[in-house]
């Protein structure tokens, strides 16, 4: 079809089309191919080091690689995210062994994949994803140190101990009795694994572009091989009928112990596999997740993989963003890893088996610290929930893995019920009445403190109690209740004013509500009316405004009612603010502000006339009032985009002043000539009709000039020489909504970025408002824009 449109690309011939198509096509075949030879090289040894930390049989980490790779990779719901054996799996699949045996542990593989595809098939994925940061990573943190404690004693050339407690009491005696061939098989392994991506590139050759683990484990097999070392090796079985160890039913008395064994094992593999599948999202621009099919391709993984007699499976975050910086796009990526796998496994068995056994538990020992994260500690503590995190972990550790798991999500539940519950009271006295404010939630957990606080008030006294709270159950209502008829049996007075709800007023009169109340109305008050109303028919200003004061009634003049009781009584605004009439600037919008806080002079343009200019004088009225009556102690001057004053400036309609239907308009603009003979006077300015660039331009020289303007007012200079007056400047940008600030060092203005606790600049006395910025400064703003 032929495209018409003004500007348009022509579109291309449906025979070109279908070329790059191809094109693109083959290139993202070739990128992930040659990513999945990267994930291949991984998983080898990690799958190998994960059968020998969990005492399973070592073809069944294979077998998981390759039914991860397959099965996954094509039925998941991520297509870039690489399962197979996991480590953080690793204890609870050595405790299974342990106590059932290695077939009845596929067993429990199994069912714990039949339980995840149901899982899925429910499509509450999501729900897994409610289990704090804080208690997955401790949880990982828990493992990584019990593994490594494990496979330490394997690479001093013993064999590791069933807790971590005898491991750690067991430690000194290995280490005096070690066996030294092993030791430097598992040194060379470690060294490498830690230096090996910090070798800078030779040349075109990057070090990094080769796998760690790969160079690691066959960089030891090399040495202990021709060094003729006496290490144990792998130990592969002859023939895949001879590997094949599928599940078995476990004896009657087992059958409480597995259900819980499924439970653990689906609830660990599908927590790291939605955490893990999350992550890996951000680190490519590709289809997004989907969370459900990804649980129900881990559960066919994984019923896939116990049939077989492989290990547990899970989504690995390490094997998974290596494929992704290898170039994966697609999920033949994935799918080809476990291919790869299966091949050399098939193919190159003896050379497998020559791995020396050291080495792959020191590939464990690295991988084991490498999960404790100080970097994730570091997060959780700027959070407070550092101690959710150290919990989790010593209670892996010396505990169990599902003990460990259980205090951090109880711990969790705590500080989450805690901090839903805080209230803050606080008391003052002035005027000779008390003021007791409350902020929070008020329930019975937060009753002693109340009435803690209530009792101290003095009997007789006239009390002011603010309630600024979002629920209050029957036993906080019925608490202040009883103090406030105690407290007025005395001779005291009582006054309860609340801000945010009306729950005391409510539970006096009627039943309360059993949850939070969400306001009536609109929530999209910010929406011009035009999105708001029936576009079908021309709207009806009266109506509008009407419908406007409605919306406020219902849904926000309750929750001011005692906030503007106050203001009545008078006002301290926090600054005068200068700014345009244009309708599409909202003062109060941009700034986040509510009645009381700013004093709001509008005009045609955000202009300050010097002091002593003939004409309008209502502008210096208002700074005499705001800077001499109010005491402001700032005054910012606002300026903005696409502004219709700074276009008619440009346009030369101050030249005419006396022009009918248009005079006073005109003479009000020829008091911003300043502005236009600064922003004109630059070398290399555009000639011809305004283009958004210049009216940025004016706008924000407009706005240093009327700066400049305010200190020609006696008041106002005095305020500032004194200390006690800032002036600032303000730029809005219509088209991204963002707000820019004038920058006194440099004349520039800034976006405010989007972080909360970032400083405003603001200019103090004259040397911030000087009369004109340096080029330099000048050509930045204007590139700005």
């Amino acid at each position: 079809m032929r495209n018409d449109t003004p500007g348009a690309r022509p579109e291309p011939p449906p025979a070109q089309t279908a070329a790059r198509r191809a094109r693109l096509d083959h290139r993202r075949a070739a990128s992930d191919v040659g990513a999945s030879f990267v994930v291949f090289l991984v998983a080898v040894p990690f799958a190998l080091g994960i059968s020998v930390a969990t005492g399973a049989p070592l073809i069944a980490g294979i077998i998981a690689a390759v039914v991860g790779g397959i099965v996954a990779g094509a039925v998941g719901g991520s297509v870039v995210q690489v399962s197979g054996p996991s480590a953080g799996l690793t204890i609870v699949v050595a405790d299974l062994v342990l106590t059932h045996g290695w077939r009845v542990t596929c067993l429990i593989t199994l069912l714990a994949g039949l339980v995840q595809i149901t899982l899925g098939a429910f499509r509450i994925a999501r729900a897994a994803l409610a289990v704090s940061p804080a208690v997955v990573h401790g949880m990982l943190a828990g493992v990584g140190i019990t593994i490594a404690l494990a496979q330490l004693h394997v690479v001093l050339g013993g064999a590791p101990q069933s807790s971590a407690l005898a491991n750690i009491a067991d430690l000194p005696e290995q280490i005096t009795h070690n066996h030294t061939p092993a030791v430097a098989v598992g040194v060379i392994t470690v060294a490498i694994m830690f230096g090996w991506n910090r070798i800078p590139a030779l040349g075109r050759f990057r070090p990094a572009m080769v796998p760690a683990a790969l160079v690691a484990v066959g960089a030891a097999t090399a040495v202990a091989t021709f060094a003729d070392w006496e290490v144990a090796t792998v130990a592969l079985p002859a023939s895949l009928s001879d590997a094949w160890t599928g599940p078995l039913l476990p004896a009657s008395g087992q059958w409480h112990g597995v259900a819980l064994g499924v439970a653990t094992v689906a609830m660990v593999a599908s927590v790291e596999t939605l955490l893990s599948a999350i992550a890996v999202d951000r680190l490519h621009n590709g289809q997004r997740v989907r969370l459900d099919r990804e649980l129900v391709g881990q559960g066919a993984a994984n019923t896939v993989s116990g049939a077989l007699g492989g290990l547990p499976i899970a989504g690995a975050i390490v094997r998974s963003s290596t494929s992704v910086r290898a170039g994966a796009r697609t999920r033949l990526a994935t799918v080809l890893h476990g291919v790869w796998v299966l091949v050399f496994v098939a193919l190159f068995a003896q050379v497998v088996a020559l791995i020396p056994m050291a080495a792959l538990a020191a590939l464990l020992v690295f991988i084991g610290v490498q999960m404790v994260s100080i970097a994730h500690l570091r997060d959780l503590r700027r959070h407070h929930e550092h101690g959710i995190y150290l919990a989790t972990l010593l209670g892996a550790v010396f505990l169990g893995l599902l003990e460990g798991v259980f205090i951090g999500f109880a711990l969790a539940m705590i500080i989450a019920l805690r901090r839903l519950t805080k209230l803050t009271v606080l008391t003052e006295e002035r005027g000779g009445r008390v003021h007791v404010s409350v902020h929070g939630s008020l329930t019975f957990l937060g009753v002693p403190r109340l009435t803690h606080v209530l009792r101290t008030v003095p009997e007789g006294a006239p009390v002011d109690l603010d309630l600024h709270v979002d629920f209050m159950d029957h036993a906080a209502f019925e608490a202040i209740h009883a103090w406030r008829v105690d407290h007025e049996r005395t001779g005291g007075s009582v006054d309860i004013d609340e801000d945010h709800e009306q729950w005391h007023t409510r539970s006096a009169a009627t039943p309360a509500p059993a949850t939070k109340t969400s306001p009536k109305g609109s929530a999209r008050w910010w929406a011009p009316w035009e999105m708001r109303a029936d576009t079908g028919r021309e709207p009806n200003p009266l109506i509008l405004l009407t419908a406007g004061a409605r919306e406020y009634h219902a849904s926000t003049a309750d929750r001011l009612r005692s906030v503007m009781g106050r203001l009545a009584l008078g006002q301290k605004p926090t600054a005068l603010f200068i700014t345009c009439a244009d309708s599409r600037v909202v003062p109060n919008l941009i700034t986040s502000s509510g009645p009381g806080d700013l004093f709001t002079l509008r005009n045609v343009g955000n202009l300050v006339p010097p002091s002593g200019s003939p004409g309008d004088g209502s502008v210096g009225a208002a700074l005499e009032y705001a800077v001499t009556v109010l005491g402001v102690p700032s005054i910012v001057v606002c300026g903005h985009s696409h502004c219709g004053a700074m276009k008619a400036l440009l346009e030369g309609a101050h030249l005419d002043a006396e022009e009918a239907g248009t005079a006073h308009m005109r003479r009000w603009l020829a008091n911003a000539g300043t502005s236009l003979d600064r922003a004109t006077a630059a070398p290399g300015d555009p000639e011809g009709p305004p283009t958004p660039e210049t009216l940025c331009h004016l706008a924000r020289t407009n706005v240093r000039v009327q700066l400049a303007n305010l200190m020609s007012y006696e008041v106002v200079r005095e305020r500032v020489e004194q200390g006690g007056l800032t002036l600032t400047g303000m730029y809005y940008d219509l088209e991204s909504a963002r707000v820019h600030l004038l920058d006194p060092g440099t004349g520039v203005f800034t976006p405010v970025p989007g972080e909360r606790g970032t400083a405003v600049p603001h200019q103090r006395g004259e040397a911030a408002v000087g009369d004109q910025p340096s080029a330099s400064s000048e050509a930045s703003s204007r590139s700005s824009c």
